[in-house]
C-alpha cells in the first residue's frame, strides 16, 4: 500500500480511537496502564525472544555499541518498562485541571481547562522501551499514539506494541489508541510528518540527524527533542570529595543516553588538584579522552594518554566512554565555553558557593541545571514523572522532560446566560 494512504487509514482509525480516550475516566485510563504493564511482565520471555532477533540482525549489520546498548531488551529492563507504566498509572490525571477563571463585567464566565492534543506521531531509532513509555504517557494524557520506530527494532517493536493493544482490548478504550507505523518503508516517516490535519503533533526522538530531518521536513507541529552535549563544571569553590564521583557518574553511569557528561571544565584554581585525580580514574573507567593543553599535560605526566581537543570534539554528543577536559579561568569562562558548545540539555557545577551556583544558573541557557549532582538525574523517571515521552531542549511549552502535562493543550470553556455581543 502506498505510504501515504497507509498514514492516512492509520491516523483516521487513530482519531476514533482517540475519541474513546477523551471520554474515558481517570480510573479507566489508569486501570489499561496496569493491564499493559502487567501484560508486558507476562510475556517478557516472548520479548526478550523477538529482541534477541533485532540484536543478532544489528550485529550483523555492524551496530555500534551505543545503538546496541540502546536496542538491548533483558528481563530487568522489561521489569523497568512495566514499572515505568505503573508508576504513570500513578500520577496526578493531567486531564481537565483549570488553569485559570474568570468573571467579565458582562457575567461571561471563563475558564481555561487542559485537553489532550488528540493524534500524537512518535518517530525514533534503536529505543524499543521509547514504544511502551511513549505509549503509556500518551494513553494517560488521551492521546491516540502512532508510533513509527526504527526498521533496527522491527521485531521488538511489534510485540510490545501486540502486548499492549491485547491488553487494552478488555478496556473501554479501543485498540487503535496505540499503532504501529511500519519501518520497513522509508516513506512512512515522510507520510506521517506532513499528514498535516489528520496528525496533531510529531515527536522525534534519537539521533541529532533524525530529529533535524523531523524538524526541517515536518509539516506537523513538532516538539524538538535534543542531543545532549552536557558539562560538568568544576568551579573553584568545589567539594572536590563530591565532585569526583559526580563526574564518573556522569559519564559512565550509563554513556550511551543523552544525560551522560561529555565535556568536565575544570576551573584553574583547583585544576592542580582536581585533574590527576580526575583523568586518572576517567582513564581507570576506560574513558578515551580528549583535552586541551593543560589538561593534556596534565595527563602526560600521568602517563594517560589524551589526544588535543578540537572544536569537533567540543561539540560532539559520544555517547560512548569518550570524554573531553578544558581548564578554564573563571565560570564564566565555562559558561561562555558550555554556550558555545552545548546543545542547551543539562549542564552540571559543582560548588559550595551560593554566589557561583546563581550565576552559573543565570548564565545557563538549557533545560535542566544540575547542582552538586550527576546530570544523569535530567530523567523523567528520576523526576517523578514516571516514564517519559523525551526531553525537550526548545523553548515551546514543554523544556526538558516531557511527562504527562507536557501532552496537553487547553481549551477555554466560556459560560453565559443568554448574552449576545453588542
Amino acid at each position: 500500500m502506498e505510504a501515504r494512504t497507509l498514514i492516512s487509514q492509520l491516523a483516521a482509525r487513530a482519531r476514533i480511537a482517540s475519541r474513546t480516550l477523551s471520554v474515558a475516566t481517570t480510573q479507566e485510563r489508569r486501570s489499561a496502564l496496569l493491564a499493559i504493564a502487567d501484560a508486558i511482565e507476562l510475556r517478557s520471555n516472548e520479548i526478550v525472544a523477538a529482541n534477541e532477533v533485532d540484536m543478532k540482525r544489528g550485529r550483523e549489520s555492524g551496530l555500534n555499541s551505543q545503538l546496541l546498548d540502546r536496542l538491548l531488551l533483558t528481563p530487568e529492563r522489561i521489569v523497568g518498562i512495566a514499572n515505568g507504566a505503573r508508576q504513570v498509572s500513578q500520577l496526578e490525571d493531567p486531564l481537565g485541571k483549570t488553569l485559570r477563571q474568570s468573571t467579565l463585567p458582562n457575567g461571561l464566565a471563563l475558564k481555561q481547562i487542559t485537553v489532550p492534543f488528540g493524534v500524537i506521531g512518535m518517530v525514533y531509532e534503536a529505543r524499543p522501551n521509547v514504544t511502551v513509555d511513549a505509549a503509556v504517557i500518551l494513553l494517560m494524557s488521551g492521546n491516540a499514539a502512532l508510533l513509527r520506530g526504527s526498521s533496527s527494532a522491527a521485531s521488538s517493536n511489534a510485540i510490545l506494541v501486540d502486548v499492549m493493544r491485547q491488553a487494552l482490548s478488555n478496556s473501554s478504550i479501543s485498540i487503535d489508541a496505540i499503532q504501529l507505523v511500519p519501518s520497513e518503508d522509508r516513506e512512512t516517516v515522510k507520510a506521517l510528518l506532513n499528514a498535516r490535519g489528520e496528525v496533531d503533533l510529531v515527536i522525534p526522538r534519537g539521533s541529532a540527524a533524525l530529529i533535524r530531518m523531523v524538524v526541517d521536513e515536518s509539516s506537523v507541529p513538532t516538539i524538538e527533542t535534543g542531543a545532549g552535549v552536557c558539562h560538568v563544571y568544576v568551579d573553584e569553590f568545589a567539594d572536590l570529595s563530591k565532585a569526583l564521583p559526580i563526574l564518573i557518574n556522569s559519564k559512565t553511569h550509563r554513556p550511551s543516553v543523552c544525560n551522560a557528561a561529555e565535556t568536565l571544565l575544570v576551573h584553574k584554581a583547583v585544576a592542580e588538584e582536581f585533574l590527576p585525580i580526575a583523568l586518572k580514574a576517567l582513564s581507570d573507567a576506560g574513558v578515551v579522552l580528549h583535552g586541551d593543553l593543560a589538561s593534556q599535560k596534565v595527563a602526560q605526566s600521568l602517563g594517560i594518554e589524551c589526544a588535543l581537543a578540537t572544536d569537533e570534539n567540543w561539540c560532539t554528543e559520544y555517547g560512548v566512554l569518550e570524554m573531553n577536559v578544558g581548564v578554564v579561568d573563571s565560570l564564566d569562562s565555562a559558561s561562555e565555553h558550555i554556550a558555545k558548545y552545548g546543545t542547551q540539555h543539562t549542564e552540571a557545577i559543582v560548588s559550595e558557593s551560593d554566589a557561583s551556583v546563581q550565576r552559573f544558573i543565570a548564565l545557563s541557557d538549557c533545560a535542566a541545571v544540575m547542582i552538586n549532582t550527576s546530570t544523569r538525574f535530567t530523567d523523567g523517571e528520576q523526576m517523578g514523572f514516571g516514564a517519559e515521552i523525551g526531553i525537550s531542549n526548545q523553548k515551546l511549552h514543554a523544556r526538558g522532560p516531557m511527562g504527562l502535562e507536557a501532552m496537553t493543550t487547553t481549551t477555554w470553556i466560556v459560560s453565559g446566560n443568554g448574552q449576545i455581543r453588542s
